[in-house]
């Protein structure tokens, strides 16, 4: 993978680009700026920050799996018309790096500045940093820097947008203590179908007991082996239930529950976010509805 600018760089080099340009080029036909996002969650935060003044593409959007994403001969052509594009990074957008060769603006890479956490190997970083509200906050403030150097006309609405998202988060980051700070010390095990909630266990004083499907990425299959340690871990620790995301096959993971015969819960949001309509097409609303089903599945 190339090295990626800094996110001071990627403003630089949006200003130069738009006084070059006019500040005509990558805007969209309604006069908004073109923005691209790479995956579901890095959509909603630049959607909850930009409002009318964009023109978003989001590519793997809601209940696709990023992992499993091939980019379309049309998602090239929105990439190339760009006038910012934003992707997490740490891999779990990685379909997108041969796509950026050539693009007229280099994406701006939020989980850059962000606390992460190492993932289940110990040397990668969990990439799933969305569900730390610390993490959200941090990159509602970068997408608004970007969209302000790109369109320096409502740089205050972005920032403005900006800080009454933090606020909303800061309400929701309430609602899910209040919550899960009712499961009882013996309870607070959680298996999930793949390691994607960790920032949000680690939050939330919740413990990870193990995946079915081992690390941060849904590409991985898990042995017999694995399968049958996981299988006798759970019963050993005792754990209520086994939560799968809506967007992976839950197969294994409901022959684990009836091997263990604990609950499954089997339309978690990791890797992706609601359908709109569902309550969890926003960031704050996944990690609330994520925090209701494991409170009433661990109580």
């Amino acid at each position: 993978m190339r090295a990626l600018p800094s996110i001071a760089a990627v403003l630089l080099g949006a200003v130069a680009l738009l006084g070059a340009c006019g500040g005509s080029d990558g805007g969209g036909d309604s006069g908004r700026v073109r923005v691209i996002a790479t995956i579901a969650p890095v959509g909603a935060l630049v959607q909850a920050v930009g409002g009318d003044f964009v023109e978003l593409k989001v590519l793997a959007g809601a209940g696709i799996d990023p992992h499993e994403y091939e980019v379309s001969a049309s998602d090239r052509k929105a990439i190339g018309r760009a006038a910012v594009i934003f992707w997490s990074g740490l891999g779990i957008d990685a379909f997108l790096v041969k796509a950026f060769d050539g693009t007229r603006q280099p994406p701006m890479t939020l989980s850059a500045a962000l606390k992460l956490r190492s993932g289940p190997d110990g040397a990668s970083p969990d990439p799933h940093v969305w569900h730390d509200i610390e993490n959200d906050k941090l990159m509602l403030a970068a997408i608004a820097d970007a969209l302000a150097a790109s369109d320096p006309g409502h740089a205050q609405a972005y920032r403005a947008n900006a800080a009454a998202y933090s606020a909303k988060l800061d309400e929701t980051d309430r609602q899910i203590k209040t919550l899960l700070d009712a499961i009882p010390p013996q309870n607070r095990k959680v298996v999930t179908n793949h390691d994607s909630v960790g920032y949000f266990l680690a939050r939330y004083g919740l413990t990870f007991v193990g995946a079915v499907i081992p690390g941060t990425s849904t590409q991985s299959e898990p042995s017999a082996k694995d399968i049958a340690e996981l299988v006798s871990l759970i019963k050993k620790e005792g754990v209520k239930a086994i939560f799968s995301e809506g967007s992976v096959d839950p197969k294994v993971a409901r022959q684990v529950a009836k091997d263990t015969g604990v609950t499954i819960v089997a339309d978690l949001y990791g890797d992706s976010l609601g359908n709109k309509g569902s309550g969890a097409e926003t960031i704050d609303g996944m990690l609330l509805s994520n925090a209701k089903k494991i409170a009433e599945a661990l109580r």
